[in-house]
């Protein structure tokens, strides 16, 4: 019987899982990663006492506040947790062999184990339903989407012979990852605090000197830099074009710290550009690596969770069939050099 294989990416800003999984064809779904509690609420996610209003309605249930933890005990949280379950439960099966999550490159050695053991169990999904997790493979986020590089262009056996950067910048950390073949180079592989929530801030904070009170529609802001549609304010549209040199400058900022754990550039074969602030980032990593080609893949928001997908089925088909159990081993995914 062929195991049931899914992967989540609890992200800071977005909560992105497969929902299915045909072959080549992974079906993805996202919802913010936004967790509200409350003391009764027998559809939401439960967690010690308290009810979690998390999913793709989750706007529907929105205070003032924006109820996000964005610090670097985040997979700790309750709130981590009710996303992860929220997640589950969209998923609409009762079982799954194996779960494949994913870490920050700065905290993946020190929190994999830890989050593994979390993600394995019996977990309420809200609404009296449960799913249980037999198994959990921890990732470093930035591997996915090498792994779903070398997927899309039939290089999983070819690449193991080459040097690759994954640079994936995401609501609140900039990762990059520097792999030989599919295996993470720990000592040149790091994340920074340094991404797209920080460019929302800046341009909220500008925005709010120049109107005169607190502007924090950070969505508006988001939705602006993506489109380049002004966002209204007092029932007129705002122009941002003298906010975006703050924009890029933070992009550069990024960059910059990311090549001073870099040596020898030239050796890369392959520079890979993913991430929910790929848009944004894009300029400077150009600017950062001019003799080489950026290598971007359509929908890099989904790169990450889909080569979390396709390393599952990979490591189930070759570890968990043959051998008609589970155990902890060196998977390829989750190995460091």
């Amino acid at each position: 019987m062929e195991s049931i294989v899914r992967a989540v990416d609890v992200g800071f800003g977005n909560t992105k899982y497969v929902t299915g999984a045909t072959g080549a064809d992974i079906r993805c779904s996202v919802f913010p990663s936004v967790a509200y509690p409350s003391a009764r609420d027998l559809s939401a996610v439960p967690i010690d006492g308290l009810f979690y209003e998390v999913g793709p309605e989750v706007n529907l249930a929105a205070d003032t506040f924006r109820a996000t933890q964005m610090h670097d005990r985040y997979t700790e949280t309750p709130e981590y947790l009710a996303l992860l379950r929220g997640a589950l439960n969209q998923m609409k099966v009762p079982a799954i062999d194996l779960l494949v999550v994913g870490l920050p490159v700065a905290a993946f050695l020190a929190k994999k184990a830890a989050l593994e053991k979390a993600m394995t169990g019996r977990h309420e999904v809200g609404g009296g339903q449960t799913v249980t997790v037999r198994k959990a493979l921890a990732v470093a986020q930035p591997q996915g989407a090498l792994v779903y590089y070398a997927s899309l262009h039939e290089k999983l056996k070819t690449i193991e012979h080459e040097q690759s950067l994954i640079i994936d910048p995401g609501a609140r950390t900039f990762d990059w990852l520097v792999a030989k073949g599919m295996r993470l180079v720990q000592k040149k592989s790091h994340s920074i605090n340094r991404g797209m929530a920080d460019v929302l801030q800046a341009i909220a904070t500008e925005i709010s000197e120049d109107i005169g009170t607190s502007y924090r529609d950070f969505d508006a802001i988001d939705v602006a830099l993506r489109t380049g549609k002004s966002p209204m304010i007092y029932q007129k549209p705002y122009d941002m074009t003298r906010l975006m040199p703050i924009a890029r400058t933070i992009a550069q900022q990024a960059v910059s710290s990311m090549m001073q754990w870099i040596e020898a550039s030239y050796s890369f074969q392959n520079i890979i550009l993913v991430g929910g602030g790929a848009f944004l980032f894009k300029k400077a990593v150009k600017e950062a690596f001019p003799k080489h080609k950026i290598h971007e893949i359509k929908d890099p928001m989904y790169a990450n969770v889909k080569g979390f997908q396709i390393a599952g089925m990979n490591y189930a088909t070759s570890i968990l069939a043959k051998e008609g159990q589970f155990h902890s081993t060196g998977a390829t995914a989750g190995g460091a050099a």
